[in-house]
Formats: C-alpha cells, sequence, structure tokens
C-alpha cells in the first residue's frame, strides 16, 4: 500500500492517523494536540527536574500515530461455460470466493472503492447485490477485456492504490478485436496469450496490482496464471477447487510462495 489517505488500510508508515503506535516524538509546533503523550512528557519533567513537575515545552511528547490509506478495487469474475462444465460447479465457488472478498472491503474499509464486473465473451459491471444471481453461460473467457474494462474503471478513482481480483477456471481462449471476438476454444494461442498479457503489463505500468484466484487444476490455467502474474509483478492464488481454505499464494512483488490456510 502507498502512503496516502485517508482510508483504513495501515501499512508500514508513520503519519497522520487514528491507531496509536507506542513510539513516541517531541512536541513540534503544529502537532495535534490531542496526541500529547501525558504520561510520557510527566515523567520526563520528573526526570530532568527530579521530582519538580515544572513543565517545559521541550518535555512535552506526542504519539506516533499508524498511517491509514485506501484502495479502489474491481473484482473480475468469470461466466463463461467452463465455469459449469464436466460436472463440476465452479460458479459457486467463484461466487463464494467474490462475496468474501466484498463484504470484507464494504465492512472493514468502508473509504475504499469497489466494483465488480463480469466476463465472457465481454465484460460488463454489474452491481455487488447481484453477484449471488450471476450464472455461467455459453461464452468464452475473453480475459483480456476484463482487464482491460476493470483498469479502464480504476482510471478514474483518485485512491493512491489500485487493484483487480481476477476470478477464472481457464486460459483465456478469446480477446476483442474491433466490433468481433477472435477465439480459438483449442488451446493457447499466441495472440490471445500476448494480447492479455500486455493488458497485465498495462495494468503495472499504471501501478495495478493484479490478484488472481485461479480455481481449476488445469495445468495449463497453472502456467498462464504464472506468466499473467509474473508480468505484472501481482499475486496468485492456486485454490483447490475442492477447499477453498487449502491454497497456495505466489506473491511476485515479493518473491516467495507461502501455503495459506
Amino acid at each position: 500500500m502507498k502512503k496516502a489517505g485517508p482510508g483504513y488500510h495501515p501499512i508500514h508508515a508513520a503519519g497522520e492517523g487514528v491507531e496509536r503506535l507506542p513510539e513516541t516524538k517531541r512536541y513540534s509546533f503544529g502537532d495535534e494536540l490531542h496526541a500529547i503523550d501525558a504520561m510520557g512528557s510527566t515523567q520526563d519533567v520528573l526526570r530532568r527536574t527530579q521530582g519538580q513537575l515544572e513543565l517545559a515545552e521541550d518535555d512535552l511528547q506526542v504519539s506516533e500515530t499508524e498511517h491509514l490509506t485506501s484502495c479502489a478495487t474491481v473484482v473480475a469474475i468469470d461466466i463463461s461455460q467452463s465455469m459449469e462444465l464436466y460436472g463440476e460447479d465452479r460458479m459457486t465457488l467463484a461466487k463464494t470466493v467474490a462475496m468474501a472478498l466484498t463484504e470484507l472491503i464494504t465492512s472493514k474499509y468502508p473509504k475504499d472503492y469497489l466494483g465488480v464486473l463480469i466476463f465472457g465473451d465481454r465484460a460488463r459491471h454489474i452491481e455487488i447485490g447481484q453477484i449471488a444471481e450471476i450464472r455461467a453461460s455459453p461464452f468464452h473467457t475473453n480475459t483480456s477485456e476484463a482487464l482491460h474494462v476493470a483498469r479502464s474503471r480504476l482510471a478514474s478513482r483518485r485512491h493512491p492504490n489500485k487493484q483487480i481480483f481476477l476470478i477464472t477456471d481457464r486460459k483465456p481462449p478469446a480477446i476483442t478485436e474491433g466490433h468481433r471476438i477472435y477465439k480459438n476454444p483449442y488451446g493457447l494461442d499466441l495472440k490471445i496469450t500476448n494480447r492479455t498479457l500486455e493488458e497485465a503489463d498495462q495494468c503495472r505500468q499504471k501501478q495495478v496490482v493484479i490478484t488472481t484466484f485461479k480455481i481449476a487444476t488445469d495445468p495449463g490455467l497453472v502456467n498462464f496464471v504464472e506468466n499473467l502474474t509474473k508480468t505484472n509483478r501481482g499475486r496468485a492464488y492456486f485454490a483447490n477447487p475442492y477447499n477453498l481454505g487449502e491454497s497456495m499464494l505466489a506473491n511476485y512483488m515479493r518473491n516467495r510462495r507461502d501455503l495459506v490456510h
């Protein structure tokens, strides 16, 4: 998180905030009076005067506060046909993840911006309350357009931190070309792959972090998500589709992997 605000996300930086830190500093002109550490200031003056309570300005200490910042988020949910194929109900898993994310953001970070979009052949925004109603449809997965639409929406937000949560179950077989959809459902088409990775790189250049939730076991999807996440320098959760509580987090911003329970 970047240091800017106001918001409710704590970051590793002191600044103007509401959460007091254990650290204090000497009072200087302009510091908030309500931040004065009465106990620390009193102890200082007693030490300096050897027990005589003769307060001077240099004795005053003020508490440091944890800087709080804000974030703009778009949750992008794959509604392509594969989400309900082969007897696997991945759509319910996707909605579970999406509703958990939106509930967390709206309840804990009320100063954040939150948008939701769905994407198949095309991508479009929906209201948060519509997540429970979405269904998989006979569409292909146009991840490139989903990233483009999400990035465009985030571009108008003034929040210092921006991110996209991408929830999908397959490698992309479609991209938008003008007013038509170019499709190749039989494998990783280089044209489609490169266009999608270009969108991920555009997000990186605009400092939009992509976090991908992979909810399938397809090896091709794993490789694609790895490449997309490396390109964006983002994060990826390789979720167990049968147990969302067991996931692997790949964090390419910190170059590390962690088991998530």
